[in-house]
């Protein structure tokens, strides 16, 4: 590519009178038209809000990106982008990620950028950068937020999440003190970065590395390494040199890289999020998956980190054990290892001599933790278009389980009954929830590991048969079905369940059945009312007239592609 090939170009290098504005203006911030001229500019976008704290070391890698850019002869420019809170932002994140796909496309299109890194990892954050990124199709890389350091409680490992909801649950029980929990609230989160568990964050930034959109090893730096400033600097330097040789998403974001990102996923005992956004960000790329994918991906892989909620470790041990090179050279041959990176380079090289240091942190394949993968996905009367189901985080003698059906018709009707001495329930009970899928929530939030029954736990139980159409932290365990489609708000059947209904889990078999004949079904459906209408005003609106649902990833059903069109310049 020459320099007068460079889309900013268009805005810095035409001699009319509106290039004349744009470099008057950049000497107006200090800029001399020799630090732009001939040079990619790169739009460094950053995610950081004094409300996210994955993302409050941001300020910083901004920095560094902007000196590799420098280094290698490009000219950065920072712009700052939507930061999706996690902790913080509600009714969930998930209502705004693809108002952050978005915003990314519209920065990347409206502005004179030739290439961009996107800062990132928060949970949302991740899928909503690469979602808009990929719609553009300007060259791109990704720059994980990485995990933090491991919380402490005595001598106690604290997992961000995972103990969260044990402990929780413990207090509740009473087997714990209100001192005891407010110094485990003090020690659980120490440092910068995103969940240090394999929650959401760490798996979506793992399947960003496994895509080919990182830097080779990236996704495990834990965010107060200084490996993780270099790698910032390093990707800096890397995106000038994919906009000289036009290194677009859509030679990366090949069939082949969703499917090794899928296996992946499945490997690392990953996140049910997964699902939903890994669809979506193929959608925008043009890349058919879908659940039935994730499926056969998941019968031959087998769950090889040993991390929790999965497993025992945490992300700063699976980076020194070797992290994800090291785990991707053990799948081998389960992947596609000719697919391209933004490195430059295909996954093959980039795994090429990858050690594994800690073989109980990163398993051997005949040593796996599991011999399938970590997601499964069912069908069946009450899930007829599909849902999932974390099988490496559940209960093996839930696998196979008929139960009375416990409903719950909102968030609301759950906190208010869940702990009632008098709530009519047992240890073989399924508890369901609905009303919280991308309509009914709204947005879908993370309230899918429905609480156990307090009276339940003061008598031992710690997992149940749990089901909705919601989603779960990626950082939850237990026997949780998730991501019902259809909905229960737009009439899905789960909207029909009720109390006293026998509900057949059989994960073997796949399926997930409503034990109720169809002519009662029949009458129910002619009875059901639909839920008061959604607000008829402002991104809300916006977000239950076009939003997918589960199974088609959450996206709006006027956004799939890419090849958004190049504003005009007058």
């Amino acid at each position: 590519m020459r320099p007068e090939d460079l889309r900013s170009h268009r805005w810095f290098g035409v001699d009319d009178l509106r290039s004349f504005g744009h470099r008057s203006r950049a000497q107006q911030m200090g800029y001399d038209a020799e630090e732009y001229t001939g040079r990619p500019v790169i739009g460094i976008l950053n995610t950081w809000s004094e409300l996210n704290p994955c993302h409050r070391h941001f300020r910083d890698r901004a920095e560094e990106v902007k000196r590799g850019v420098w280094q290698a002869g490009g000219f950065p420019v920072e712009l700052p982008a939507m930061s999706l809170s996690e902790p913080f932002q509600k009714p969930t994140t998930m209502l705004y990620r693809n108002m952050l796909a978005m915003e990314v496309e519209e920065l990347l299109r409206s502005h004179p950028v030739d290439g961009a890194v996107l800062m990132g990892g928060c949970d949302k954050t991740t899928p909503g950068l690469v979602m808009g990124a990929t719609s553009m199709g300007l060259p791109f890389v990704f720059l994980p937020a990485g995990p933090m350091l491991p919380g402490r409680w005595g001598t106690e490992v604290l997992g961000s999440g995972s103990d969260t909801w044990k402990y929780w649950d413990r207090r509740r029980a009473g087997t714990i003190t209100d001192e005891e929990w407010r110094a485990i609230e003090g020690g659980i989160a120490r440092s910068p970065g995103h969940c240090m568990t394999m929650g959401t964050a760490s798996t979506m930034t793992a399947a960003a590395e496994a895509l080919g959109l990182t830097l080779p090893g990236a996704s495990s730096v834990p965010a107060a390494f200084s490996g993780h400033a270099r790698m910032a600097v390093a990707a800096g330097r890397r995106i000038v040199q994919m906009v000289w040789e036009d290194l677009r998403p859509d030679v990366v974001l090949t069939r082949a890289a969703f499917l090794n990102a899928v296996t992946v996923v499945m490997a690392l005992g990953g996140s049910t999020n997964a699902v939903i956004h890994l669809v979506a960000m193929a959608g925008r790329a043009g890349v058919p998956l879908s659940l039935d994918d994730f499926e056969a991906v998941s019968r031959r892989t087998p769950v090889l980190a040993n991390i929790r909620p999965s497993g025992a470790y945490l992300m700063a041990d699976f980076h020194d054990a070797g992290g994800l090179r090291a785990l991707m050279a053990e799948l081998g041959d389960l992947l596609d290892l000719d697919a391209r990176t933004v490195a430059g380079t295909t996954v093959g090289e980039n795994v090429a001599g990858a050690v594994v240091h800690d073989p109980d942190v990163i398993r051997a394949r005949d040593r796996a933790l599991a011999p399938e993968g970590a997601l499964a996905v069912l069908r069946g009367s009450l899930a007829p278009d599909g849902c999932v189901l974390k099988t490496s985080a559940a209960s093996p003698h839930l696998m196979q389980h008929t139960g009375r059906a416990v409903v719950f018709d909102d968030y609301d009707d759950l906190a208010a009954r869940i702990d009632s001495d008098d709530l009519d329930v047992d240890a073989d009970s399924v508890l369901v929830l609905r009303g919280a899928g991308p309509i009914g929530g709204p947005g879908m939030p993370e309230w899918g590991q429905l609480p156990i029954p307090r009276k339940l736990l003061r008598a031992g139980v710690t997992d149940m048969v749990r089901i909705s159409d919601a989603r779960m932290s990626g950082t939850s365990y237990g026997t949780c079905v998730l991501h019902v489609a259809p909905e229960s708000a737009v009439g899905g059947p789960l909207a029909l369940v009720r109390d006293g209904d026998l509900v057949r889990l059989d994960v073997p078999g796949r399926r997930l059945d409503l034990l109720v004949p169809d002519d009662e079904l029949t009458a129910r459906r002619r009875a059901w009312q639909p839920p008061a209408p959604a607000p008829e005003r402002g991104y809300g609106a916006l977000f239950a007239r076009h939003v997918t649902q589960a199974d088609q990833g959450c996206d709006f059903d006027f956004l799939g592609g890419s090849g958004a069109p190049e504003p005009v310049i007058h």
